[in-house]
């Protein structure tokens, strides 16, 4: 057999393959692909109602007097590994020096 028959019949095959493919293979595919989307959706929702809680958190906090900007800074640097604070410290820092604001 020849290159070309051999490419031929592996299309062939491919093709008989594809035929014989049960459409219940396509149904399983959707819905587990139905479930994921699903999950996202939940998730979607929960990740909803947990900003609604965060923003009632800070009002609170800023009708007792806190700054709030300044709260969700601390938050972000405490998310941060304090080597890589430092750093961007000591170049903010060189920053300012090179603009005279030091």
């Amino acid at each position: 057999m020849g290159y070309r028959e051999a490419q031929t019949n592996g299309h062939k095959a491919e093709e008989a393959d594809m035929q014989d493919t049960p459409t219940d293979s396509y149904g399983v595919a959707a819905g587990e692909l139905k479930q994921f989307i699903e999950r996202v959706e939940r998730l979607e929702e929960e990740k909803k109602e947990i900003a609604e809680q965060i923003k009632e958190v800070m009002a609170e906090a800023k009708g007792r007097g806190y700054d709030t900007k300044v709260m969700r800074k601390v938050i972000s640097l405490r998310k941060r590994d304090a080597d890589d604070i430092a750093e961007e410290e000591a170049v903010l820092d060189m920053y300012k020096a090179a603009l005279g604001m030091s």
